[in-house]
Order: C-alpha cells, then structure tokens, then sequence
C-alpha cells in the first residue's frame, strides 16, 4: 500500500492511498458471492449462478461496496501506519478505479492541532475567598419563607414586594400597541420585570384605582419598533395581595427535604448547603479565569470536525431541554445559534489535554473521592450515592474527568500570578450564576 500525505491548509490533510489491483478484486469477488447468495433467478438453481451471469447483474455494485470497504480500512491503517492524529471522519474520492488496475483514492480530513503550551507564568487570576455569616444565612431564610409565601388580598395600597393583579394597555401616539395589553396580570412590585417606571407608578395604588402612566421604552429594548418610544399606559388594579410568609416549624423544615425538630437544627442544615455552594462557586471562579487565561495565552487552530459534532451536542442538549425531543429534530435549530459556544468547548477541551498529557496527570483517587461525597451529603442517606459510582464504572469516569479538570487548574495556579480577593457569598454566588 503507497501512501502520502499533503497539508492543503491549516488542519487539513489530503492523503493518497494505491492499492494492489488483487486486492482489490478479492474483495470485490467477496462482494459478489454475498449478493448472490440464496437469490433466485429465472433458469437458475438457488445459489447456483454462473459466474459471468452475476459479475453482469450485479458487478457495478459489488464493486461500489467492495471500493467503499477497501477505502475505508486502508485509511485507517494508513492513519496507523503515518501516525495521524485524526480529527473527524475523512471523505473519499476514488482517483483511479479500473478492472484490472490498482485502486487510487484520496482521504480529505483533519487533524489534530501540535499545541506547544506557553508559560503558565501569563497567567493572572484573582482567587476570591468568602465565608457564610449569620447575616448571609439568615437573609436566605428570608428568601425561602418568600419563595413560599401565601398571597392575601389586602385592602391596603401596595408597597414594594407586594403583588398586584391588574388590566392594562397600552399607546403610542393614541394608538394601542401589538403586545402592549393585558387582563388579570399578576405583577408583583420591585421585581423589575416591567419597564422603568412602571411598577412604581403603582406603589401607593389600592385595589379598584385606575391610574395612567407616562413612560419611555429603553433605548435597548427588545423590540425594535419599540426602543426609546414614549408610551401611555392605563391601568386598573383588580387587587393589592400581601404576602403571608410560613412559621419556622417543623412542617416548613419538612417541605425542603430537613428533618429538624427546631430552628437552630434546619439553620445548621442550611448553612452545610450554602457552605456547599459557595465551595463549588469559587472553584467554579478560579477555574474560569484559568481557561480564559489559558485561551488568551494558545493562540491555536481548531478542528472544524470536532466543532460540528459539538455543535449537534449542544442542538440535542437545547431541544432535550426544553422537551421537544419527541418533538422536533435537532438538526432544524441553526448551527449559528451553538458555533462560537462550540468553538470555545473544543478549544479549552484541546488545552486540557494538552496539560493532561504534558504532565502525565491521572485522577487522583482522593480529588474523586472528595467529589463523590460532596454530592452524597446532599442525600438523605450518603452510602447509597457511594455505592452507586462504585459499582457504576461509567458514571464514576465522569467524576474522574471532573477531578482531572481539578488538577489541571491546580498544575496552572501553581505557576500563574495569583492574587487573594476577600469577596462575600452574595458576591461570589451571583458571578458564578452569570452566563460565561
């Protein structure tokens, strides 16, 4: 088998493979046998078809499927022999494809880029440090009696954090709007889910006023037709409802899986969860700033093969997500939407490797372990979770993956310039919430 290899550009990689001609035909005779096999023909015996009467029914495809084969697996051990490091799945082009003659054909395909690493030492992050305090814990109280609150219909006026249901329109010049109106919305002050101004021109307003405002569209609104438009809008308020926040009692704890018999138990439980996410967000933090200084230091080229299949991943994950799967195929939603998300994923997978294979670095069974058991806490009963990754080899890889990234960051922090940054849990929780 004669091979070469040709860069055309960047990643790119046509190779030129001949083939013996025998080599050829014997597939090609393996091909034939397969078709004819048990078929049955006018003036013939099952199975008993001469020779030249198949090879002129069904030679043409024989030969196209015997080709296709022989293609295929002298690529790869050719990719074997060259010592490719392919990227993607090759297309072929068959060159020379006579009876009788050697086979010719070219495998287009990529590969995967030689990264050569630059210095760690470029590297600048900012690791946050923050604890959990007694104002924090209590605050989250307050947001979970919130998030369980029961609305009563109040004939006071509405005050921030009140909920109002109301009929509203709106217009432009005297003319209503397309979207701008509404029947029995509930709307609940300070959320800031309106425009500005629009939740405070209802504070003070009890339930059967009717009030007119005069507002303005930002100059980035959403919808064009819309932006820095002044606009009038009248409002009636149906009702004013206060909210009802639950007792601290035992029924409350038991409605976020706590079995506590008193306050100060459902706080100690409280707190281990917040101490839990606060742990993983600055992790998180520091480990974001790593891959962004690790993505501005290696300036490399990427396999557009490895891009499209990340792209189809993220297409399923988006329709998986939001219950189409059934439904829709991925493949509609346009490759645009996931390209540079899909990019930068291939491009800080690449540099893990990188690292990974440069340090000859292993998941250390103690980074794993500790993973496992930071997601067994939050069970009811922890030595189940344990059990499951330990007879679960598939599901354990992942956390193994996990605790290399781990390594990884550690390997870059090490060299990098590092600098302490006092922060608080609120802080550090809404940075680590933001999209990347």
């Amino acid at each position: 088998m004669q091979v070469s290899i040709e860069t055309t550009s960047g990643l790119q990689r046509v190779m030129t493979i001949g083939v013996p001609a025998a080599e050829v035909e014997q597939k090609v005779t393996t091909e034939l046998k397969k078709l004819v096999k048990g078929r049955r023909i006018d003036g013939f015996r099952p199975g008993k078809i001469p020779p030249a009467t198949a090879k002129k029914m069904f030679g043409k495809q024989a030969r196209y499927e015997a080709i296709y084969q022989q293609m295929q697996q002298s690529f790869f051990q050719a990719v074997q022999q060259e010592n490719v490091k392919l990227a993607g799945m090759p297309t072929f082009e068959p060159t020379v494809d006579e009876d009788g003659q050697d086979l010719q054909f070219k495998a287009t395909f990529e590969v995967y880029p030689e990264i050569t690493l630059a210095g760690f030492d470029s590297i600048s992050v900012e690791q946050k440090t923050a604890a959990v305090t007694d104002a924090d814990l209590d605050k989250m109280l307050d947001t979970l009696r919130k998030q369980n609150a029961q609305w009563e219909e109040s004939a006071e006026a509405a005050a921030d954090g009140d909920q109002v249901v109301i009929d509203f329109e709106g217009f432009i010049d005297g003319v209503a709007f397309e979207g701008g109106a509404a029947k029995g919305y509930s709307l609940t002050l300070g959320s800031n889910s309106m425009i500005p101004g629009f939740e405070e021109g209802l504070a003070g307003a009890k339930a059967g006023e009717e009030k007119t405002l005069d507002l303005a569209f930002p100059a980035d609104y959403h919808k064009d037709d819309l932006k820095g438009k002044t606009a009038q809008f009248k409002v009636t308020v149906n009702a004013v409802k206060k909210a009802q926040l639950p007792e601290l009692n035992e029924e409350f704890f038991k409605s976020f899986g706590v079995e506590a018999a008193d306050l100060d138990a459902f706080k100690v439980e409280i707190r281990k969860n917040m101490e839990r996410e606060l742990a993983r967000a600055l992790r998180n933090t520091t480990k974001q700033q790593v891959v962004d200084g690790l993505i501005a230091a290696n300036s490399i080229d990427v396999p557009s093969a490895l891009v499209d299949q990340e792209i189809d991943r993220l297409r399923r994950q988006a329709v998986e997500q939001f219950g189409g799967a059934q439904y829709m195929d991925p493949n509609r939603l346009p490759a645009e939407l996931f390209k540079d998300q899909a990019q930068k994923r291939v491009l800080i997978g690449l540099l893990m490797n990188a690292i990974i294979e440069a340090n000859d670095l292993k998941p250390a069974e103690d980074k794993v372990n500790a993973l496992i058991e930071e997601v067994a806490e939050t069970y009811q009963d922890p030595q189940e979770v344990r059990d499951f990754y330990a007879s679960n080899p598939q599901q354990k890889s992942q956390v193994e993956a996990l605790a290399l990234e781990e390594q990884v960051v550690e390997k870059v922090l090490a060299a990098a310039k590092v600098s302490q940054v006092e922060s608080t849990y609120e802080e550090v929780i809404r940075a680590a919430n933001q999209p990347a």
